[in-house]
Order: structure tokens, then sequence, then C-alpha cells
């Protein structure tokens, strides 16, 4: 999976450049919940919500709000501060 690819097209606005994927695997780990975490690369990666509910065992609607909740997390000032490397 592509971080870089998909932290740019799920952050409103963006100021600087973004670490390399290793260290952006590591941010999102820490600070996304782990469910977060694992439907955000899951729908990332280009797997279905019929997909994760089998294999996450919850249903459309929760699996929605996680996403939904990771994507808000990202546009967090705090949390796009982590995610930029400083020059």
């Amino acid at each position: 999976m592509n971080f870089t690819k998909s932290i740019t097209n799920n952050i409103d606005k963006l100021v600087g450049t973004l670490k390399s994927e290793e260290e952006l695997q590591e941010v999102l780990k820490r600070k996304f919940t782990k469910k977060e975490y694992k439907v955000f690369v899951a729908i990332e990666s280009g797997e279905s919500i019929e997909q994760l509910q089998d294999t996450m065992k919850d249903d459309k609607q929760r699996i929605e709000e996680l996403y939904k909740n990771a994507c808000k997390k990202l546009n967090q000032e705090l949390f796009k501060k982590e995610l930029v490397s400083i020059n």
C-alpha cells in the first residue's frame, strides 16, 4: 500500500512534504486505533466494505464510521505535524 498517496488523498490541506513510507506507517499505527488502522489500510488498498465485514465481524455502518474517524484524525493539525518531515 502506498501510504503517501492515501494520506495525500485524504488530507484537505497539507503543508510540507510527507515522511518516508515506513515513518508514515509507524505514525498511523501509533495514532489510529487498531480497528481504524486496519479499516483505513484495507479500504485504501482497494478492499471492499463487504470483504471487511466478513473479516472483522462488524456491520457496514461501523466500518464506515471507523474509516470516517480515521480520515478526520488525518486532518487534525497535531496529527499532520507528525506526518510531515521538518527540514
